[in-house]
């Protein structure tokens, strides 16, 4: 059976008017139009509808009961089918899930979830620790927004440029690298630690080593950066990594960063989202909230007020 949806958008006025006239008023269309849209309602539901009284018409008792049904209905699909609303932050009720490499989440997580919950106190963020670099849960959007050192490749997938973060090396107080100028030589005779959820014991700086004939010895790779920071505060080990995104760690352990000897450019961040969600105005709102809380990372350290002194008394 092939049902012409405009009728329930006729029968919604019919019921709300009352009368032939005043539903083809409502929707600007001919008394005459209205009045066959009536006779193909009441033959698709076997039902008079309305029925005249005198000089007016009433609903029957069948279309008594239908009418609150077809008003929902029809406000339905004018909500479906019409411009998104403006966004209340204050009534949204959503979950999302925030995938970012836990450095990232060490230094700005707080930060992201705190403006999340004082703009939109319904909304519940998941933040999840990041598994792998293939995209299958963007794509299935088990995962919403996630961050990554490289676009994707995938047609799908969007991205968005957040910042850039140079490299440093940390190492404990009273590092036998902390004294003197840091050499590319002093550097590479140092033993190591790398960062790496697979265990890799090689990674970029070694190829840049590589290029100027020197070679490092990496003891461990260790699974997270707070678990190498830690490392490192507790042993000679040396570790290298981005500056912005590990500087509150750093500065609560105390650990010192010393530059990196190697002319290696800056490591850069994106965030990733599948492109479903780009016409999602909640979605779009957490996006552009996480873009402004991970790139203030990268603003520069605000300079450290001078005391205010107290003139002495002459």
């Amino acid at each position: 059976m092939q049902l012409d949806l405009n009728l329930l958008t006729a029968l919604d006025a019919l019921l709300e008017e009352g009368s032939v006239a005043g539903a083809a008023a409502r929707l600007h269309v001919t008394a005459p139009a209205m009045s066959r849209s009536l006779g193909r309602i009441r033959k698709a539901t076997g039902d008079q509808i309305l029925v005249r009284t005198g000089r007016s018409m009433v609903p029957t008792t069948r279309a008594l009961a239908m009418r609150a049904q077809v008003h929902a209905l029809v406000q339905q699909a004018h909500h479906l089918l019409s411009a998104q609303r403006e966004l209340e932050l204050e009534a949204l009720d959503r979950v999302f899930t925030v995938r970012w490499h836990d450095a990232l989440t060490a230094a700005c997580g707080s930060a992201l979830i705190t403006a999340v919950h004082r703009q939109a106190p319904g909304v519940r963020l998941r933040l999840s620790a990041e598994p792998g670099a293939d995209d299958a849960e963007l794509r299935r959007g088990e995962v919403d927004l996630e961050s990554s050192s490289s676009p994707s490749t995938l047609p799908d997938i969007r991205h968005r440029l957040v910042g850039g973060d140079r490299l440093v090396v940390a190492v404990r107080p009273g590092h036998p690298l902390a004294e003197g100028p840091l050499s590319v030589e002093r550097y590479a005779a140092a033993e190591h630690l790398t960062v790496s959820r697979r265990g890799s014991l090689r990674d970029p700086i070694d190829d840049a080593l590589t290029a100027h004939g020197l070679e490092r010895r990496v003891v461990a790779a260790g699974p997270t950066a707070a678990f190498a920071l830690g490392l490192a505060l507790d042993t000679d080990l040396v570790v290298t990594l981005p500056e912005a995104v590990t500087r509150a760690a750093r500065e609560q352990l105390g650990l010192v960063a010393l530059p990196l000897p190697l002319p290696l450019p800056e490591v850069p961040l994106y965030l990733l989202w599948h492109q479903r969600y780009d016409d999602d105005r909640a979605h779009t709102w957490l996006r552009d909230l996480a873009t402004e809380t991970v790139r203030a990372l990268f603003a520069p350290p605000a300079a450290p007020r001078k005391p205010l002194t107290t003139p002495t008394a002459r």
